[in-house]
């Protein structure tokens, strides 16, 4: 696998192009997946795994790398399907998402395409929420689906959506101007439950919509009924979206007349990658890794 990942400083010039490169991979069978390479910190051959005791049946155990001990987790398993058996001829995906490592154990690892989000779709209506895409594609003839990563985490270790209770209190004191609702945009049904459930805690309102395009048909559909800071606070934005990511929104907005005042937050899972020279080339005011209730909180409480 040697060469399979580029460097981080050349991947960041996809930025505000509406692109990524995605690696694909195969679990059990045909059907190929797709992460973002922006999540992928290295791809190995599967190491001596070591079993952990009263591990979640998914984790297939744990293993030393450079150092640092990862959990492996078995994807397939996680998502209801075989296990997969021979991890002496399987590979290992190390992640990281949403402020933690971990390793995904697939059978077997292609290669990277460079591709537009213009062609990254939501999933087909009709799948049902029980589901694990965020977004389908197509690559040479054949169906790729893109993984709610976000999901499978969070099912195996849940999150904490509850935020402390003075920081209740101190938003409760901005109550005039938290009248506003904020739009979120955010394509993982994981991810817009907590979202939500955060903010409807501080007693906001939120108008919740599932990609980047959907949410600047939004705003403009609002703009249209008046001035957008007397209907909107904010805008809570993930960054990887099918259709159109969280960059090429924010630079929708700023390039907009009508828009280019409303305060941004980028909220995503791309921890690892982010510093303020590159928050401030997207234009966005403000970026927040997933997910951490009080975190999020205390960035909406800033911007009022």
């Amino acid at each position: 696998m040697a060469g399979i990942l580029d460097s981080v400083n050349q991947r960041t010039q996809l930025v505000g192009q509406n692109r990524l490169e995605l690696l694909l991979f195969r679990l059990n069978g045909r059907q190929r997946f797709g992460i973002n390479v922006f999540k992928v910190k290295e791809v190995l051959q599967c190491p001596k795994l070591s079993a952990l005791p009263q591990r979640n049946a998914v984790i297939k155990g744990v293993a030393n790398i450079r150092g640092q001990t990862i959990s492996i987790i078995d994807i397939s398993k996680a998502m209801g399907g075989r296990p997969v058996e021979q991890t002496d001829t399987s590979f290992v995906i190390i992640s990281e998402y949403n402020r933690s490592v971990q390793g995904f154990l697939v059978s077997s690892v292609e290669r990277i395409v460079n591709m537009n989000w213009e062609d990254i779709l939501p999933p087909p209506k009709g799948t049902g929420r029980s589901n694990y895409m965020t977004a389908v594609t197509e690559i040479d003839g054949e169906l790729v689906e893109i993984l709610d990563v976000e999901k499978i985490l969070d099912e195996i270790s849940p999150r904490e959506v509850n935020v402390k209770q003075e920081l209740v209190d101190e938003v409760s004191d901005l109550k005039s101007a938290t009248q506003k609702p904020i739009l979120v945009a955010d394509d993982s049904s994981v991810a817009r439950r907590q979202i939500q459930k955060t903010l409807e805690s501080l007693g906001i309102e939120c108008i919740v919509v599932e990609n980047g395009k959907l949410a600047l048909n939004k705003l403009r559909e609002l703009a249209e009924n008046g001035p957008i800071l007397d209907q909107l606070s904010m805008v809570i934005s993930d960054v990887e979206m099918p259709e159109m990511d969280g960059y090429t929104l924010t630079a929708e907005i700023r390039n907009s007349a009508a828009l280019k005042d409303l305060h941004i937050i980028l909220h995503t899972s791309l921890s690892g990658v982010f510093n303020k020279a590159l928050i401030e080339k997207v234009g966005a005011n403000n970026f927040i890794a997933k997910f951490h209730p009080d975190e999020l909180a205390t960035a909406v409480k800033a911007a009022f």
